[in-house]
C-alpha cells in the first residue's frame, strides 16, 4: 500500500496475541502453538526444528503464542508468492519493533511498498550494489586477517566475539560513517531489541536509546557531511525534493538495526557447523574455485531470519482462507529446507542445481545488504581456511541460542593446533 513516509501515521492493523484473539475465519484445524523462536524445543536446535516443520505441520498454519498470532508459511513456492506480491501482502506495519505513536516513523524502505519503495532504494543502491561492495573487498580481507592475527597463535578463540561480530559490524559502521568505539554499545542495543524474548519494556528501552543516538548522529551529519551512508541519506533529495526528518530517521534507523546482527548470526552458525564437520572443511579447501556455490549452500542451510507481511484483503492461498489484516510470516529457514525444491534438504551439498535461496528474501523488499553479506562470508571463509584449516568446537561446549527473530548461537568457542 502506498503511504506518505514524510507524514507517517501508525497503521491500524491489530496485533493479536493468544487463543482468545484468533479471528473467526481461521480454520480451527490449522491452529497451532508451535513455539517458534522461543520454546525449549526450538532453542535446543533451531534449524532442525525448522526443517522438521515439513514433517510435523501443514504448509500453512496459524500459530498462536506470546510473539503474536500469525499465519506461518514454510513452503518455498508460497514464500516466493508472498514476498513478490506486495499489493496483497504489505510490509506496512509488519515490522514488530515498538515506536512512539506520537513520534511515529516508518522503517524505510522496508515498510514502504511500491510505487514509492524504489526512490529510497535508489539512494543507497550504488553503495550496496555488487559493484559497490566489491570496492570493499581489499578492506574486508585486511580486516579478516588482522582479526585472525590477534588469536591464531593462541590455538583458540571465542569466534562470536573475536571474529564473527567484529568483522561484519566493523565493516558496517565504516560504511555508515558511525564511530567504531561505540560498536559494543550499538550491538547491546540491537541484542535487546531483537533477542529480549518479546519483552516490550526491554525492546522499548533499546528503541529509545537507538532513537536518541541516531537523531543526534543525523544532526551531526547534516552539519558536517562525510562519505558515509548516514550522511548520504541526510542530504538526499530524490527528484529534487529533500527527504523529511521522518524519512531520514526511518531510513537510517532501519539500516542501523538490520546491519548489526544478521551477518554476525550467520557467521556463527556456519562456523559452528564447520567446527563439527571437518570433512566438509576438507571438501571446501580441496575445491576453492567452488566458493560461491559453497557460500550459497551454507546460506541455505544456515539462514537466520523471518519475513512478515500483513494481508491487505481477504485472500486464498493453498486452499486456505486468509483474512484482511491477518499477519503472515515466511519462515525463511524452513522454506530453504523444502524437499520439493531442495532434495535431501538437510544435507549440505556444494554441487546442488541452482535454486533461489531465501536467506535474504526476494522481491522488491529483498535485503539491501545481501551482496555485502555474501562477500563478507566468502572472504571470511577464504581467509580463515587458508590460515586455520583444521579447527573444532572446544570440548564440553554447550551451544545456546537466544529467543528472537535472528537465529544464531550465543557463543562458538573454537580450538586448533597452534
Amino acid at each position: 500500500m502506498a503511504v506518505d513516509a514524510a507524514h507517517p501515521v501508525p497503521p491500524s492493523y491489530p496485533r493479536r496475541v493468544g487463543m482468545d484473539q484468533v479471528p473467526p475465519h481461521v480454520d480451527k484445524t490449522l491452529i497451532r502453538q508451535a513455539g517458534i523462536t522461543f520454546s525449549p524445543e526450538f532453542l535446543a536446535a533451531p534449524h532442525k526444528f525448522m526443517a522438521d516443520l515439513h514433517d510435523k505441520q501443514p504448509p500453512l498454519f496459524y500459530d498462536v503464542g506470546m510473539m503474536g498470532n500469525a499465519w506461518q508459511a514454510i513452503k518455498h513456492a508460497d514464500a516466493l508468492h508472498i514476498l513478490r506480491n506486495p499489493e496483497v501482502f504489505t510490509n506496512e506495519g509488519a515490522t514488530p519493533f515498538p515506536r512512539d505513536p506520537d513520534d511515529y516513523f516508518y522503517f524505510i524502505p522496508q515498510e514502504i511498498d511500491p510505487p514509492h519503495h524504489r526512490k529510497y532504494r535508489n539512494i543507497v543502491d550504488p553503495v550496496f550494489s555488487p559493484q559497490g561492495v566489491l570496492k570493499l573487498e581489499g578492506k574486508i580481507r585486511a580486516l579478516a586477517n588482522a582479526l585472525i592475527d590477534t588469536f591464531i597463535a593462541k590455538g583458540e578463540c571465542e569466534f562470536a566475539e573475536d571474529f564473527g561480530r567484529p568483522l561484519p559490524v566493523t565493516v558496517f559502521l565504516d560504511i555508515m560513517g558511525l564511530p567504531q568505539d561505540m560498536r559494543d554499545t550499538f550491538v547491546s542495543w540491537a541484542m535487546d531489541l531483537l533477542h529480549s524474548n518479546n519483552d516490550r519494556a526491554v525492546m522499548q528501552r533499546a528503541m529509545d536509546n537507538i532513537t536518541t543516538y541516531l537523531k543526534s548522529a543525523i544532526a551531526g551529519k547534516k552539519a558536517h557531511p562525510d562519505d558515509g551512508v548516514v550522511s548520504l541519506i541526510a542530504h538526499a533529495a530524490p527528484g529534487g525534493v529533500p527527504l523529511s526528518d521522518k524519512e531520514i530517521f526511518g531510513f537510517v534507523c532501519f539500516l542501523f538495526i538490520g546491519g548489526l546482527d544478521t551477518v554476525f548470526a550467520t557467521l556463527n552458525n556456519i562456523w559452528l557447523y564447520l567446527a563439527q564437520n571437518p570433512a566438509k572443511v576438507a571438501e571446501m579447501r580441496a575445491d576453492p574455485d567452488n566458493i560461491n556455490a559453497q557460500v550459497e549452500e551454507l546460506l541455505r542451510v544456515w539462514s537466520v531470519t523471518f519475513s512478515g507481511r500483513v494481508l491487505t484483503r481477504d485472500y486464498e492461498l493453498r486452499g486456505v482462507r486468509l483474512g484482511k489484516d491477518d499477519r503472515i510470516t515466511c519462515i525463511l529457514p524452513a522454506c530453504n529446507f523444502d524437499p520439493e525444491v531442495f532434495p535431501e534438504p538437510r544435507e549440505v551439498n556444494f554441487h546442488r542445481p541452482r535454486q533461489t535461496v531465501l536467506a535474504f528474501t526476494v522481491g522488491v523488499h529483498s535485503c539491501m545488504g545481501a551482496h555485502l553479506a555474501r562477500l563478507e562470508i566468502k572472504i571470511a571463509l577464504q581467509e580463515w581456511l587458508k590460515r586455520i584449516p583444521e579447527f573444532s568446537l572446544k570440548p564440553g561446549t554447550q551451544v545456546e541460542y537466544r529467543p528472537g527473530g535472528v537465529v544464531g548461537p550465543e557463543a562458538v568457542p573454537l580450538v586448533w593446533t597452534a
